[in-house]
This record gives structure tokens, C-alpha cells and sequence, in this order.
């Protein structure tokens, strides 16, 4: 049976696989580079993730583990991370616990990164701060890119259940059934696990939620800047997307190799690199067993997992992620017309909400709400709708150095305040400044989020109530201070749903970030969409 011990010098736990030493950091115990899975090198390469072999012993649990394999990103941007240690052998989480923790609420964290990159080991997520306030916060690792994601016909031969890709998500299922098991040895509620996470990691909480490998893993979750797009299909090409097999072996031949052996002989890194120049693009995949039918159709039918639910989005998404929107046209006449030929009879109220008399920024509202906005609120309004509280959120704040580069609420510029790791920035993010009001700022979302894990109810000492949705489309506001209002950006839902809803019926078109002047025209309206 699991169990903790504390010395005068450091914590010993007893997980299912063997004893493990971790560190004291002030009040908390600290457990770092913890193995939950059979690391999947050479042969085991492209396998659902196996059980940690058992040690004897005490293992040292005091360093982060290596990230998973990822290529260097081709430009410099605000999140570029310093190098750190990367391992095909990277199957780790980490454990921040009160001292005296018993039954506490855990918050299971999976960073973004487009599935490309990420690790856990980042100084944006360390768990301290989160943990002061009283609850267990645990940090995996997932594998990314080609490693983690890629399908192939022969990979599907070999798995028992006739699938590939996925294995990512594969992990955050076993990283999740770790902590079913283990995670009451550190003080840690197995019964009370909130998944949360940011961009690609709020899109693997989406998954999550849809998939009944995961239901009983978890009992709340948290999506950051989520994106409800569509998504491949394992054998079949779907909303104008190849399937995932076939674009698993376009890579393969890419990459000269004639079979499955021949892949997995390859350097786990110079595979990586390769993939990423030949283009590959890392998807969560409907395989038919850990998912079987894309999200939206997931939501909309009411079977996702029933738990309370807080999720949100950020002002300026798209300020620092410019490269998912198009450039300006050159008047805002041309941006008029290429609108009305791709939107036809829904032109009038797209122009309405994206005006030609701010084109730069009507384009890049555009591909955030496409993308975040709309992913949002249709996480809350369907879970409102199974009878399942939900809060919704909108970052809008800025601060100094982000609204000098023209960087006002970028795209997880909230992890800082949610985490309290102002010092854990990337080198060239803009450098949050260590003042009263942005710490007031950060205590009140620690205190929202923590005390969300704790009760599935968001409540912040000295601030503010935060509603839930419910009739009145309320949600919070963090601009300067938390502010509850209602009805976030009017018309913007109806519109957003609309067009996924065509495209959906349609079945040739997929909905991302193709919005816009860069959107196909749109099919014409179904009696089903326009009853949405």
C-alpha cells in the first residue's frame, strides 16, 4: 500500500513501484522526475505506454527528468525556452505536497506547446505557489511530435485493437492512473483529481473529457485557451483533412524509410528534426477506441464527462501566434468584398463583428475567437447544458513591457499570474513586473483555481464572487482586477457556431484557423444549423 514517511531531512514515499525519496522546499515535500510508465525506446518506440518496472531500493526523486524529444523551434518567439535535457526515455511527472497534506484536492497539469513541445520541468509551472494553498500539484510529461502522435497502416497491424497515434494522449491516461493509484501517498485525494492545462494541453483536457479510457480519472477540469478544431481520422480522409495513417506514411516515405523496423532503428532526435522539416503536424487522432467521434459531436451529445468545469480565453491571442492570420488586404474595400464572397448571407454580421475600419484588428479577432472564443464558450455552454456548473473566463490584461510590444493578452500570458512564477518566464517574454497590483492579480486567480480543484467552485479571498455562466452568460473578467459581467463579446457565439456548424454538415471542410479572407466559401445553410 502506498505510503509516506517524513525524516528530519527528506520525504520518503512508497508508490506501487518501488520507494522514493523526494526534497523539502519550505512547507512543501517535492518529488521530481517520478517514472510512470516503462520508458518506450527501440522496440517499444510508437507502443501504448507499460508499467514502471519495479526497483529496490530508495530511488532519488530530487531532479526534474529529461523533456520529451522536440525539434528547436525554426524562429524565435516569446515562448522559446532555454535549452534543457531531452530523452526518448522521458516518461515523468512531479509532485508538489503540502507537508502535512491528507486527502488533499490534486491539480494534474499538461502543458502546451502545440504537441510539438512543452515539458514539465518549465519554471512557468512550478507547482509551489499553487501548493502553499493547500492542495497537491502534479506535472507529467507527455511524448510530442512524431514520437507521440504518429499513425501508420503497420502500426495499426500490430496493436491489438487495430489503432496508432494517440500515444500522448496514451500517456496523460497512465500519468492519470498513477495518480489513481499512488497519489494518496503523498496526501493526495485520488477522488478529487482536476485536469488542467494550456492551449494543446487544453485541447489533451478536451480529449480527456471525451474519452471513456479516461472517465473516473478525474472529477474536474480546467481548459486554457482550448481549441475545439476538427481533427483527422485514423483510416479515412474527413472535413478536407488526410487520415492520419496516410499522413503518417507521406512522412515515412519523406523520411526514406521503407518499413516499421526501419523507423524505429532511426536516432529517437534525428527523427524528430526530420519530421518537423518535412512538415509533419502532430494530431490528436479519432482512432475509434480513445475517441470516436470529433469533440464538437462529442460535446454537443452530452457525452462528455459530467464534472464541474472552468475555462476561458485571452484578449490577444492571436498578438503573439501571428502567423495564424492572414496579413491585411491592401484597403479595407478589398477586405469588404473578399468577405461577402466567402461568408455570403452571414457577410453582413461577420463585417458587423470584424469591421473593415480596423482591419488588423478585425483579423486577428477573427482567428481568435475561431480558434479560442467560440472553443470557450462552447466547453461551458454545453456543460451548463448537462446539468454541470461551469465558469467562464477572459484574460484581458495587460502590463507594461507585453503592452509596449503590442503583446496586450497574448496567448498564455495568464500562466505567470495562475501559477504565481513571475520569475519562471521564457528569456524573451515580456517580463511581468514584481508590483502590488500584478501580485493582487496573481493571488486572486491562485485562489480562483485552487479553491476550483478544491470544491469545483472558484472563490478568492477579498474578491469578488465568480458567477456561474447559467442563464445570464456571466463570466470573469481579469483585466486589472477580477470583474464579474456578462454576455462576452454579444453575437461572436452565434456567429463562430454557425460557420462550424456548416462546415461540419458539409463534411469537406475543416474548421481552424482557415477564417476570414483566408476561409473557403462557406456551404450554404442547413435546417440543423440554423436551429443551433
Amino acid at each position: 500500500m502506498p505510503s509516506t514517511t517524513q525524516t528530519t531531512s527528506a520525504p520518503v514515499v512508497n508508490t506501487s513501484a518501488g520507494r522514493l525519496q523526494g526534497s523539502v522546499e519550505g512547507a512543501l515535500n517535492v518529488f521530481k522526475g517520478i517514472p510512470y510508465a516503462a520508458p518506450p525506446v527501440g522496440a517499444l518506440r510508437w507502443k501504448p505506454p507499460a508499467p514502471v518496472q519495479a526497483w529496490s531500493g530508495v530511488r532519488k526523486s530530487t531532479e526534474f527528468g529529461p523533456a520529451c524529444l522536440q525539434p528547436k523551434p525554426k524562429l524565435s518567439s516569446i515562448y522559446e525556452a532555454k535549452p534543457v535535457p531531452m530523452s526518448e526515455d522521458c516518461l515523468t511527472l512531479n509532485v508538489w505536497a503540502p507537508k502535512n497534506a491528507h486527502n488533499a484536492p490534486v491539480f494534474f497539469w499538461i502543458y502546451g506547446g502545440a504537441l510539438w513541445g512543452g515539458a514539465s520541468r518549465d519554471p512557468l509551472y512550478d507547482g509551489k505557489r499553487l501548493a502553499e494553498r493547500g492542495i497537491v500539484v502534479v506535472s507529467i510529461n507527455y511524448r510530442l511530435g512524431p514520437l507521440g502522435w504518429l499513425a501508420l497502416p503497420a502500426l495499426s497491424a500490430e496493436s491489438p485493437l487495430g489503432i496508432s497515434g494517440n500515444y500522448g494522449l496514451m500517456d496523460q491516461i497512465a500519468a492519470l492512473r498513477w495518480v489513481k493509484t499512488n497519489i494518496n501517498a503523498f496526501g493526495g485525494d485520488p477522488a478529487n483529481v482536476t485536469i488542467a492545462g494550456e492551449s494543446a494541453g487544453g485541447l489533451s483536457v478536451m480529449y480527456l473529457m471525451a474519452s471513456q479510457e479516461a472517465r473516473g480519472l478525474f472529477a474536474k477540469a480546467i481548459a486554457e485557451s482550448a481549441y475545439m478544431i476538427s481533427m483527422p481520422a485514423l483510416k479515412e480522409s474527413v472535413h478536407g483533412a488526410p487520415s492520419a495513417e496516410q499522413s503518417g506514411t507521406q512522412l515515412a516515405a519523406a523520411l526514406h524509410a521503407p518499413n516499421l523496423a526501419a523507423l524505429r532503428a532511426m536516432d529517437a532526435g534525428e527523427l524528430t528534426r526530420a519530421a518537423s522539416d518535412a512538415g509533419f503536424a502532430p494530431w490528436i487522432t479519432i482512432d475509434g477506441h480513445l475517441l470516436t467521434k470529433q469533440l464538437v459531436d462529442t460535446f454537443e451529445k452530452g457525452e462528455q464527462a459530467p464534472v464541474p468545469l472552468l475555462a476561458g480565453s485571452n484578449s490577444g491571442e492571436i498578438r503573439s501566434l501571428r502567423v495564424l492570420a492572414p496579413q491585411p488586404p491592401a484597403s479595407a474595400a478589398i477586405y469588404e468584398s473578399m468577405i461577402r464572397e466567402r461568408y455570403g448571407d452571414l457577410a453582413h454580421d461577420f463585417l458587423h463583428l470584424y469591421p473593415s475600419n480596423h482591419l488588423e484588428e478585425s483579423i486577428i479577432a477573427t482567428t481568435r475567437d475561431a480558434l479560442y472564443s467560440w472553443t470557450a464558450q462552447e466547453l461551458i455552454r454545453k456543460q451548463t447544458a448537462i446539468g454541470q456548473p461551469a465558469y467562464l473566463y477572459f484574460f484581458d490584461h495587460g502590463y507594461p513591457a507585453a503592452d509596449a510590444a503590442k503583446l496586450h493578452g497574448f496567448h498564455a500570458s495568464e500562466l505567470p499570474f495562475v501559477f504565481g512564477t513571475f520569475d519562471g518566464t521564457p528569456p524573451l517574454w515580456p517580463k511581468v513586473p514584481d508590483t502590488a497590483n500584478e501580485r493582487r492579480l496573481s493571488d486572486a486567480m491562485i485562489g480562483y483555481w485552487t479553491s476550483f480543484a478544491r470544491t469545483g467552485k472558484p472563490v478568492a479571498k477579498g474578491e469578488p464572487d465568480w458567477p456561474v455562466f447559467g442563464s445570464n452568460d456571466a463570466y470573469m473578467a481579469f483585466i486589472h482586477v477580477p470583474q464579474p459581467s456578462q454576455h462576452l463579446m454579444p453575437g461572436m457565439y452565434k456567429l463562430v457556431n454557425e460557420v462550424v456548424c456548416r462546415r461540419r454538415a458539409s463534411g469537406d471542410q475543416p474548421w481552424n484557423w482557415n477564417v476570414g479572407i483566408w476561409a473557403p466559401k462557406l456551404p450554404a445553410a442547413t435546417p440543423e444549423c440554423a436551429s443551433h
